[in-house]
């Protein structure tokens, strides 16, 4: 016997057993069932980028959502929050807090129809591992009877074929049963195809879903701690405006003392505003004929600040409370801000400037103004006038940012202790949170 058909079982043995094993890697594949599964890489991918997409959103829109955040917990701890401005703010924020919920809630069931696909992959792949398996098994069979039964013709021609691969085409010319088996082995290299590409989709899908999951709870996280620091806004916005409406109830309960009289309340009123023109006209005037000789500059630099920390029961512009006059097209107008705060508090300067002003107006109400430049005056109004209280600076007197100018009381027309603060520019009552 030969050296040659002494390796022949041999290098038919092996053949077979890497028929069983798998070992090989076939160029022969059926084109249905691996073009299925390259379409099947392709969905995956597609939705893999659009859910990384979403992530991408919905960090974005976290993003946005945490300085908004941020924004209205400033306000609301900011002194005489404004609180038509904080409640919008508080509105806006709850419309992003909605947006990243929704965006959460869709990358969730992203997330939950990935984790079906993959199942879905999984048993795919099982199943197509079997299969190969069993068609593996079956040409196994067929190539060891027909060796079995001496056909010397089909180990030559596997041992003299050019590859593996051409040895597999050209096997079903030789066994017993022909094209059948040509078809299986076929089938055999087609399964192998399909079974990796479907297990480098598996793999890759698990990969990435994993990742996602994890960015997702992450995600999670961040939202929670939004909607806590929301409910937090919400619930101090509450707080200031429970506090702002039993103030502004207190001042309306003296109006409605007050208006028994209408007339004598018209009249106070109209002294009040007449008091202030006079003044503001007077004050005006010396600025305009020489301020500069009194040691007061031509322009402020810089922000003012709040004179006293209270709860602001009106702000400037038009307003439903009936003690202000008429402005404009509004019933009533309001030329300054009113913090309520006990009486006596200390009211300190909004900025550097020189007192130019500090006594009683005709209408009985003490007032104290400060030029900080000859264009800006603040107005320091109803402070106090008792022994002890009374304005501890005089006109001409240089004061700084925070000094103690005055104390709020309740004089002249006044429905409770409260400062009534107010800015001119150029002659011109304006908004003095433009200058804070």
């Amino acid at each position: 016997m030969t050296t040659a058909r002494l390796i022949r079982p041999l290098l038919a043995a092996a053949f077979i057993a890497s028929l069983l094993g798998g070992s090989f890697t076939p160029d022969l594949v059926r084109g249905d069932d691996l073009s299925q599964a390259q379409a099947q890489q392709k969905a995956i991918a597609a939705q893999l980028a659009a859910q990384k997409a979403h992530m991408a959103e919905l960090a974005s829109l976290q993003a946005d959502l945490a300085a908004s955040l941020a924004v209205t917990k400033t306000k609301l701890i900011g002194i005489n929050s404004d609180l038509v401005d904080v409640k919008a703010n508080v509105a806006a924020t709850q419309a992003k807090v909605n947006a990243v919920e929704a965006q959460y809630n869709q990358q969730v069931t992203d997330l939950n129809n990935l984790d079906l696909a993959l199942v879905g992959l999984d048993r795919e792949e099982q199943q197509k591992a079997a299969d190969l398996a069993q068609a593996k098994a079956l040409l196994a069979d067929h190539i060891k009877a027909a060796y079995d039964q001496d056909r010397t013709s089909l180990l030559e021609t596997i041992l003299s074929a050019a590859s593996f691969t051409d040895a597999l085409g050209d096997i079903g010319n030789l066994i017993d049963v022909g094209n059948q088996d040509h078809v299986l082995a076929s089938q055999v290299a087609s399964d192998q195809a399909t079974l990796f590409a479907l297990n480098e989709t598996v793999t890759s899908t698990r990969i990435q879903t994993q990742q996602l999951a994890q960015q997702t709870a992450a995600q999670k996280v961040q939202l929670d701690t939004s909607l806590a620091a929301l409910n937090a806004a919400k619930a101090q916005l509450a707080l200031l405006q429970k506090a702002t409406s039993k103030a502004l109830a207190l001042q309306l309960a003296t109006y409605n003392k007050l208006s028994s009289n209408a007339a004598a309340l018209r009249k106070a009123i109209n002294a009040e505003a007449a008091a202030e023109a006079r003044i503001s006209q007077k004050i005006q005037q010396i600025l305009a004929a020489g301020g500069n000789n009194g040691g007061i500059p031509s322009q402020y630099n810089g922000t003012l600040r709040w004179p006293i920390s209270g709860t602001v029961t009106q702000e400037f512009g038009c307003t439903g409370f009936p003690s202000e006059p008429p402005l404009g097209s509004c019933a009533h107008f309001h030329n300054g801000i009113d913090i309520a705060d006990p009486m006596d508090t200390p009211i300190h300067a909004a900025g550097d400037g020189r007192v130019v002003f500090a006594g009683p107006l005709s209408d009985g109400a003490w007032v104290v103004m400060i030029a900080h430049s000859t264009k800006l005056i603040t107005w320091y109004a109803h402070v106090d006038d008792r022994r002890g209280h009374t304005i501890p600076v005089r006109v001409g007197q240089w004061v700084t940012a925070g000094q103690v100018i005055a104390y709020v009381g309740m004089t002249g027309n006044t429905t409770g202790p409260h400062l009534h603060f107010m800015t001119q520019l150029n002659g011109d009552y304006v908004n003095p949170r433009l200058f804070l």
